[in-house]
């Protein structure tokens, strides 16, 4: 069951390891060592790490510290943003060969729909194909690739056979490829809402899809609908090559925990102006500022307050940041602080489209 738009050919291509293998590539006396991009010391995180260290545990978003106790002879090097954007930006221009409809989400991945092509191909699986082998022929990286009749399952399958591979998910194949799946495994399903789910007794594709909208709207609340249509195969987002900055934020980890007020306003004044920086660099304004705060035990806290105006400026910035800082009292030191500015001015509604559900008798070459 498929909806009842037209089916379209989407290609979601992610780049393999790309920081770690942007820094092997650069430097061969790196390559098949485990490596991390990011800060080894106590203080530091990883970025990305390398398929070489992933196999012991080592993953991006964890400690320093963490990262070298799960793999003692880990590497660790600084990232070169900049470098990884040259790179990035030629795999884009390579994706624009193909088609103007590219959808970039971070550096290292994108989506694209190829229904209608510049190289007339009907099939997107060779596109696919012709791409990941152009990728590695003219940048020398490895990039895997996700093909089906939407953007999230294709993104699902970009995920299959990694590194350097592909999967197709023709659309007679959608349910049955999607029910099958572990729940970990659906993207925009987290951590915590796995865990949630499994109390519920859904670990699969085939669970969730057994559970009414109803039953998924009582205990996932907005999200549950999403659930409810995402497992039929129903996902209607087109691919946006001017995709809507929906945030924007700076934060800072500091090498000390603070635990004076005093010292966190001095820290918050250089991220409202970082924040600010961008904001005015972007050309947009934001109504809602969120104040982060990761606490020396790690746990992390945010506060919001929206204001009934657009602001950019470094001075309301702060001072709407202050004002959460003494929202309330803090319950640890702090190692993080960060602001970041949401509904932004470049942010346009969009009418809520009923989605329904019918069958497809369509064989779409893929």
């Amino acid at each position: 069951m498929l909806n009842n738009l037209p089916i379209r050919k989407i290609i979601h291509v992610d780049m393999d390891a790309f920081y770690a293998s942007v820094e092997q590539m650069d430097n061969p006396e790196l390559i098949g060592k485990p490596l991390a991009v990011g800060g080894g010391g106590d203080r530091g995180v990883v970025s990305a790490a390398s398929y070489e260290a992933r196999k012991f545990g080592v993953r991006s978003a964890i400690s320093g510290v963490k990262a070298r106790r799960l793999c003692p002879d880990l590497i660790f090097v600084k990232p070169r943003f900049d470098r990884y954007k040259e790179i990035s930006q030629k795999i884009r221009a390579i994706f624009l060969d193909y088609t103007d409809l590219v959808e970039p989400l971070s550096l290292d991945e994108a989506y694209l729909d190829v229904t209608e092509n510049k190289k007339g191909n009907p099939s997107a699986s060779l596109i696919a194909e012709e791409i990941r082998t152009r990728i590695f022929n003219e940048v020398g990286l490895t990039a895997s690739a996700g093909i089906s009749v939407n953007k999230f399952v294709a993104k699902i399958a970009s995920d299959y056979n990694k590194p350097n591979g592909q999967k197709t998910v023709n659309p007679e194949e959608v349910l049955e490829f999607l029910e099958a799946l572990d729940i970990r495994k659906f993207y925009g399903i987290g951590k915590v809402t796995a865990e949630k789910m499994y109390q519920k007794g859904i670990y699969t594709g085939h669970d969730l899809k057994s559970k009414s909208l109803e039953f998924l709207e009582q205990n996932f609340g907005k999200s549950g609908k999403y659930y409810y249509y995402i497992v039929r195969g129903i996902h209607n987002s087109e691919v946006k090559p001017n995709r809507i900055r929906k945030s924007l934020a700076a934060e800072r980890t500091f090498s000390k925990n603070l635990s004076s007020e005093v010292f966190m306003l001095e820290k918050l004044k250089h991220i409202s102006e970082e924040v600010s920086k961008r904001l005015n660099r972007s050309k947009v304004a934001g109504k809602t500022v969120t104040l982060k705060i990761k606490y020396s035990d790690f746990t992390l806290q945010t506060r919001s307050k929206t204001l009934p105006y657009f602001i950019s400026d470094k001075s309301v910035v702060l001072e709407t940041a202050k004002e959460l800082l003494y929202q309330e009292k803090l319950s640890n030191s702090v190692r993080l602080l960060g602001i970041s500015l949401s509904n932004l001015n470049t942010e346009k509604k969009t009418k809520k489209v009923e989605q329904k559900s019918v069958s497809v008798q369509l064989k779409i070459n893929f």
